[in-house]
């Protein structure tokens, strides 16, 4: 049976390298976010992955579930489900600029005694004013119910790096090429390409966090070259692995 909070909780919790919070909900929203390492957020509608410049929005109801790799300190802001900012059925990645930084910092600093005073209610609702500003990312891996589908995306979810035509993975889950593509797209709103291209850049920021060579995670993540991997890393999230990296080691301000 699912735990249920009914209070989301506001504070700082360290968690390990891959540390995890079980499934659970609550009746407030909330906002998860990690100075260090890489947190990810599952649901049953998917997967979202949040780096040290970006923090998860999390609806409230949401049954979902958390995981640290590199390890790291987890901030949760809850927020009452009547102060909704931006309006969402599912969990969502935003970007963290400096200023959103220290106020989910502050906010969570504040002793829990200290949390329903008027000072901190004025805090919160700064944060709440940049939660509503601040950009939104696609940065998910949606899951599959079509017990076809979802056949073929366990099988790259393990083995991410698994080249396979889309057909050959469809032979052994039983469903023709033609099937599966009309699935990705009525299912995950996404082509088979840009769904495998999902899962891997988010392998890749996992390996990253758990400190294996740039090398390594490319081949491990499926690219062919380093080089290749560090151009596809780059114009999706606007900077290279190295840069990732530092900023995920808590080693890079945010600008």
């Amino acid at each position: 049976m699912t735990r249920h909070t009914p209070r989301a909780s506001t504070g700082l919790r360290p968690l390990p390298p891959g540390g995890e919070i079980d499934a659970h909900r609550h009746d407030d929203h909330q906002i998860a976010y990690a100075g260090s390492g890489v947190l990810s957020v599952t649901t049953d509608a998917g997967i979202w992955l949040a780096s040290p410049a970006r923090a998860l929005w999390i609806p409230a109801g949401t049954v979902h579930e958390h995981r640290a790799f590199g390890g790291g300190d987890l901030r949760l802001v809850g927020v009452p489900a009547v102060r909704d900012p931006l309006g969402l059925a599912r969990p969502a990645v935003l970007g963290v600029d400096a200023l959103l930084r220290e106020l989910i910092v502050a906010c969570t600093d504040v002793p829990a005694a200290d949390r329903d005073g008027a000072e901190w209610l004025r805090l919160r609702d700064v944060l709440l004013d940049r939660v509503a500003r601040a950009p939104r990312y696609a940065d998910y891996v949606p899951s599959a119910r079509d017990p076809r589908l979802a056949a073929v995306c366990r099988m790259l979810c393990d083995d991410p790096a698994d080249d396979r035509t889309l057909a050959e993975l469809g032979a052994r889950a039983g469903a023709g090429e033609r099937t599966l593509t009309r699935l990705f797209r009525a299912e995950l709103g996404m082509t088979f390409p840009q769904w495998r291209a999902q899962l891997r850049l988010h392998h890749a920021m996992v390996l990253l966090a758990e400190g294996l060579p740039v090398t390594t995670v490319a081949h491990r993540s499926g690219w062919a070259s380093a080089s290749a991997f560090i151009d596809a890393f780059r114009r999706t999230f606007g900077h290279t692995p190295g840069t990732h990296r530092a900023r995920v080691d808590g080693r890079l301000l945010l600008h």
